[in-house]
C-alpha cells in the first residue's frame, strides 16, 4: 500500500453521491458570510460580492439588508434592485419584514437576504428567516446571507456563559453545515473596538448598552476563536467529504489527529494515558481502536475484560472509541486512520524483550512505517504487566483454547486416509492430495486457523507414510516427492488461513447485517405506532432481543412526571430516583457509567430533537456486553429511535388536538357572531317595552313583575353586547383609539358605573400621586376595570372589601384588583380567561364566562398581559399590565401665562 494510493470506490456510496449531486443541481446555492460578532463587515463583504456579480451580468436582487445606520454599507445598495418589504400589522404596530412571496415571484438569479437567524414577525409564513431561505433554495434561487457565531445553536450556551448575554435568535447547525460556500469575515478585536468607538458598528443610542454587555475585548477574543474553530471544522468536513468522494487513500495532514491502537498485551492503560496527554498538548482529537482478530476472539475472559476497561478509560479521557473486526491488526488500523484522516498512529511496545522470537519479529512500528509511510508513528513504552494472581491464572487456564478442534482435525485426517487407502489403485496420487486439501478446507471452516494448520502437517505426514512409495515408511524413493510435500503443505496452510479468514469475515458481516436488520425492523414498527404505549412495547421488545437483556421504557408525561411501567418478569426493577436524575439531566446513569455505577441496571435518557422523552432501563444478562463500544452504540441508537417515536406520537397527538380545538373555536365563533347579531335587535326592543310597561303599570304586584321583566331584559341585552364585543375583538375589527389617559380617572369612571353593585362595599383605591399617564383606549380599559370589579362583586360576600391599586414596574404599569372572597380554584388561574369558562361551573351566580375573556383580549390588543392569582390571606387578585410610553412634554402653567403676555 503506497502513499496516495487510490482505492476502488464503494458502489453504494458512489450511487448515493450521484443522487445527492443530482438533487443539488435543482437547488439554489447558499453562500454564507460568517463572522465572530456584529461590525466585522459581513454585510459589507456580501454587498461588495453582489455588486461584482451584477457587473458580470448576473441578475442580483436585494431581498432585505439591515444597514444599522452605516453609511458605507448603505452606499453599496445604490444601483441594485431592492424588493419592497412586506408590512405586517402586529398589535397595532406596523412591522416590515422580508417579502418571501415577492422574491419567489421575481425569481432572480441571486438574492441577498441579510441576517439568516432573524425571527420573523407573527403572521409570516415561516417563524424564522432561515426557513424562508430554505424555500428560496428549493425554488432554485442562489442566496447570499450573513450570520454571527453566537447565532449557531450548538454554541449558544457556550457563548452565553462567556459573554453573559443570552442570544434568543439561533439557527440549527445543519443549516450552517449545508451551506455550499462559507466566507469567513474576520477582524482583530482591537480593530473592531476602534470601529465601535468611531460609531461604525452601532448608533450612539445603542453603543453605550452594547459596550457594557457585549463589546469587551475578552468577549471578542473568545468569539473570534470560536468562529475560527467553527470555520475550520467546516473546512475539515468538506475536505474529508472530498477525500471520500475521490477515494483518496493517503492521509492529508491538515490538522493534528491521533489514533491509538489497543492491543491484547498488558499495560495498554499507559499507552492510552500517553496518547491523551499528547492529544491535549496538540489540542487535537483522538481515537482509540481495538482490532479483534480471529485469534484474539479466543482470549481468556480476564484479558478481554481488561481490554474493555482500557477502551472505557480512553472514552473517559475524551477519545472516540471503536472495536473493529479484521484479520490483520495493522491493516485495520491503517485503514481506520485513512478513513478518518488521522495523521498520527500511537502504538505501544514492551520495555524489554524476553524471548528470542520477539527479537526476530519485526516491531509493529516498523511494519506500520513500511505499510503506511504517510502516517507519523509514535511509539510509547508500555509498563511491564504485574504477575497474575492465582485467581487470574485459574481463569486463564479455564479460558484457554479447547483441544476439541485439534482432535477433530486428527480424526478427519484419519478418516480421509482410511477412505483413500482402498482407492489408491483407482486414483492417482495427485487426486488423493486433493482429498487431503479438501479436508483442510472443511477443518478451517468448522474449527478455524489453528486446527487447519495442524491438519495440513498431519496430511503431509499421512500421505508420505501411507501412499508414497515405499509405503509405511517416511523414506522417499523419488526426490520429486519432496516438492510435492512442500507444495501440499504450503497450499494446505494457505487454504487453512484463507478459509479461516473468510469464516471470520463472514461472521463479522453477518453480525453487522443482523444489527442493521433489527434496527430497520424497529424503525419500521415505530413508524407505524400510533400511541405512546405501542412505542414503549416495541422499544422494550427490540432492546431485549438485540441485547439479550431485560428492558423497560419509562415515558416522561406532559406534566413532567415519569410513567413507570407495570412490573413483570420481562422488565427490570426500576429505581425511580436514578430514572428521575437521568431524565432531568439528560445523561446516562447506572451500570457502566460515571454516575451511580454500582446500580445493576443501565439508565439511558431518551433524547429526541426537541427534548428528553423518557428513560430506557436495561438490565443485561451479561454485563460485559455493555462495555463493548459497538454494543453500547447499538443500544444508544435504539434509545434514539424510541425517543423519536415518542416525539412523533406526541406531535401527532398535539396536531390532532389543535385541529379539534381550531374547528371547535371556529364553530363557536360562528355561533357567537350569529346569535349576537340576531338577538341584539329584538332584545333592545324588549328592554324598551319592559321599561314602558313598568312606567304604565300602577304600584302593586304587577309593578314588581314589570320591574323583574325589565331587569332580566337588561341582563340579557348586556350578555348579547358581550357576545358581540367578543366576536369583534377576535375578528380584529376593533380599532384602538389611543390617547393619553389618567388611570385615576379611569378607575373613578369604573367605580361610578358600578355604583349600585358596589353599594355597601368598602373599596380601597391605592393609586400613587406620581402615576404617569398611560397611552391607551380609555373606553376599553374602563371596560376591563368594570369587568374585573363586577366579577369580584359576583363571587365575594356582599359586604367584603375590594382594593384597586397601581404600581410602575420598569417600562410597565401594573393595575391590580383584589378581593377577600373564596379565591380561585387551584390550577385554573389561567383557564378562567378562556371563553365560556367560569370559576364555579355549577354556581348559581348569573353569567356565561365572557367578562374575563373580553378583558384579556382588550389588554393583549394594547400589547399588555393579564393574570389571576390567589392573594395571601385569602381572596383573588387580578393584575393587568400596560406598556408605558414617554408622554409629550407639557409646559408649566406659569410659563404659558408669561408667554401669552
Amino acid at each position: 500500500m503506497s502513499e496516495g494510493r487510490v482505492e476502488r470506490p464503494d458502489p453504494d456510496a458512489l450511487l448515493a453521491r450521484i443522487e445527492e449531486e443530482r438533487a443539488r443541481e435543482s437547488r439554489g446555492r447558499l453562500k454564507l458570510f460568517f463572522g465572530a460578532s456584529p461590525g466585522v463587515g459581513k454585510t459589507y463583504a456580501m454587498l461588495a460580492d453582489a455588486r461584482r456579480l451584477r457587473e458580470q451580468g448576473r441578475d442580483v436582487v436585494i431581498g432585505v439588508v439591515e444597514t444599522h445606520g452605516r453609511q458605507e454599507t448603505a452606499r453599496l445598495i445604490a444601483g441594485l434592485e431592492v424588493l419592497p418589504r412586506k408590512r405586517i400589522d402586529y398589535r397595532g404596530h406596523i412591522l416590515e419584514e422580508f417579502d418571501l412571496d415577492a422574491a419567489l415571484a421575481r425569481t432572480p438569479s441571486v438574492l441577498v437576504v441579510d441576517e439568516l437567524a432573524h425571527t420573523n414577525a407573527p403572521g409570516s409564513r415561516h417563524p424564522k428567516r432561515y426557513q424562508d431561505v430554505l424555500e428560496l433554495l428549493g425554488a432554485g434561487i442562489d442566496v447570499y446571507t450573513t450570520v454571527n457565531v453566537q447565532h449557531i445553536e450548538s454554541l449558544n450556551d457556550v457563548i452565553g456563559g462567556i459573554t453573559g448575554v443570552k442570544v434568543r435568535e439561533t439557527l440549527p447547525d445543519r443549516v450552517f453545515d449545508q451551506a455550499d460556500e462559507i466566507v469567513l469575515v474576520d477582524l482583530p478585536a482591537d480593530d473592531l473596538l476602534q470601529r465601535f468607538k468611531e460609531g461604525k458598528v452601532y448608533l450612539p443610542e445603542q453603543a453605550e448598552r452594547a459596550v457594557q454587555n457585549f463589546f469587551r475585548k475578552g468577549n471578542l477574543l473568545a468569539l473570534r476563536e470560536l468562529a475560527l474553530r467553527r470555520a475550520a471544522d467546516r473546512v475539515d468536513t468538506q475536505m474529508r467529504s472530498f477525500r471520500g468522494a475521490q477515494s483518496v487513500g493517503a492521509v492529508w495532514k491538515t490538522r493534528d489527529a491521533l489514533l491509538v491502537g489497543i492491543g491484547p498485551a498488558e499495560g495498554n492503560d499507559t499507552v492510552v494515558r500517553s496518547a491523551a496527554r499528547l492529544a491535549a498538548a496538540l489540542d487535537a482529537p483522538w481515537h482509540a481502536v481495538y482490532v479483534e482478530t480471529p485469534v484474539l476472539q479466543r482470549l481468556p475472559e480476564r484479558r478481554r475484560r481488561r481490554i474493555l476497561a482500557t477502551l472505557k478509560l480512553a472514552q473517559e479521557l475524551g477519545a472516540q472509541t471503536a472495536t473493529v473486526g479484521a484479520p490483520d491488526v495493522l491493516q485495520a488500523l491503517v485503514e481506520y486512520a485513512r478513513s478518518h484522516n488521522l495523521g498520527k498512529l500511537v502504538v505501544g511496545r514492551a520495555p524489554t524483550r524476553r524471548r528470542m522470537l520477539d527479537r526476530l519479529r519485526r516491531s509493529l512500528a516498523d511494519r506500520a512505517n513500511a505499510l503506511a509511510p504517510d502516517l507519523d508513528i509514535v511509539v510509547v513504552t508500555r509498563d511491564d504487566a504485574p504477575p497474575p494472581t492465582e485467581a487470574e491464572v485459574q481463569v486463564e487456564k479455564d479460558g484457554r483454547v479447547v483441544w476439541q478442534g485439534y482432535a477433530a482435525a486428527l480424526a478427519l485426517c484419519v478418516a480421509v486416509t482410511l477412505l483413500a487407502t482402498p482407492l489408491r489403485l483407482v486414483l492417482d496420487l495427485p487426486n488423493i492430495v486433493m482429498l487431503y486439501l479438501l479436508s483442510v478446507v472443511a477443518i478451517a471452516l468448522l474449527f478455524g486457523r489453528g486446527p487447519a494448520v495442524f491438519a495440513a502437517f498431519i496430511n503431509v505426514a499421512a500421505f508420505d507414510f501411507f501412499f508414497v512409495p515405499p509405503r509405511f515408511s517416511f523414506a522417499v524413493s523419488d526426490i520429486q516427492y519432496l516438492l510435492t510435500f512442500a507444495v501440499m503443505l504450503t497450499v494446505g496452510v494457505a487454504i487453512g488461513q484463507l478459509t479461516a479468514r473468510l469464516r471470520y469475515q463472514a461472521k463479522v458481516a453477518s453480525a453487522g447485517e443482523e444489527r442493521a436488520r433489527r434496527l430497520f425492523e424497529m424503525a419500521r414498527e415505530l413508524g407505524a405506532a400510533l400511541a405512546t404505549e405501542q412505542v414503549a412495547v416495541i422499544g422494550e421488545r427490540f432492546v431485549a432481543d438485540t441485547q439479550r437483556s431485560k428492558a423497560a421504557v419509562v415515558v416522561l408525561n406532559e406534566d413532567e412526571t415519569l410513567a413507570f411501567p407495570e412490573p413483570s418478569a420481562s422488565r427490570p426493577v426500576v429505581d425511580s430516583a436514578i430514572a428521575r436524575w437521568c431524565a432531568d439531566r439528560g445523561e446516562p446513569a447506572g451500570f457502566a457509567t460515571d454516575t451511580l455505577n454500582a446500580a445493576p441496571n443501565l439508565y439511558l435518557p431518551l433524547r429526541a430533537p426537541m427534548r428528553t422523552r423518557g428513560v430506557l432501563v436495561v438490565e443485561p444478562r451479561n454485563p460485559r456486553v455493555l462495555m463493548i463500544p459497538e454494543q453500547r452504540r447499538l443500544l444508544e441508537t435504539c434509545a434514539a429511535l424510541i425517543a423519536i417515536g415518542l416525539e412523533r406520537v406526541h406531535f401527532v397527538t398535539v396536531a390532532q388536538r389543535t385541529l379539534v380545538d381550531m374547528e371547535s373555536e371556529r364553530l363557536r365563533n360562528s355561533v357567537l357572531a350569529a346569535l349576537s347579531h340576531d338577538l341584539r335587535t329584538p332584545l333592545t326592543a324588549l328592554v324598551g317595552l319592559s321599561e314602558t310597561l313598568m312606567n304604565e303599570v300602577a304600584e302593586g304586584q304587577a309593578s314588581l313583575h314589570a320591574r323583574a321583566l325589565r331587569d332580566q331584559a337588561r341582563r340579557t341585552a348586556q350578555l348579547v353586547d358581550k357576545l358581540l364585543e367578543m366576536a369583534r375583538l377576535e375578528a380584529g375589527r376593533v380599532e384602538l383609539r389611543q390617547d393619553w389617559q389618567s388611570l385615576e380617572e379611569l378607575v373613578g369612571s369604573a367605580l361610578q358605573a358600578l355604583e349600585a353593585p358596589l353599594s355597601g362595599r368598602p373599596v380601597d383605591v391605592a393609586l400613587p400621586p406620581d402615576l404617569p399617564l398611560v397611552r391607551c383606549d380609555g373606553v376599553l380599559i374602563e371596560r376591563v376595570l368594570v369587568n374585573l370589579l363586577e366579577n369580584a362583586t359576583k363571587y365575594t360576600p356582599p359586604r367584603s372589601p375590594l382594593r384597586v391599586s397601581a404600581t410602575v414596574n420598569e417600562d410597565r404599569v401594573e393595575v391590580a384588583v383584589e378581593d377577600r372572597g373564596p379565591g380561585l380554584p387551584r390550577g385554573r388561574e389561567a383557564a378562567i380567561f378562556d371563553k365560556f369558562t367560569r370559576g364555579e361551573p355549577e354556581s348559581g351566580v348569573p353569567g356565561v364566562g365572557l367578562g374575563l375573556a373580553i378583558s384579556r383580549a382588550i389588554v393583549e390588543a394594547h400589547g399588555g398581559s393579564i393574570r389571576a392569582e390567589n392573594r395571601d390571606g385569602g381572596g383573588a387578585r387580578f393584575v393587568f399590565r400596560l406598556p408605558l410610553v414617554t408622554p409629550p412634554a407639557v409646559e408649566p402653567e406659569a410659563e404659558q401665562q408669561v408667554a401669552s403676555t
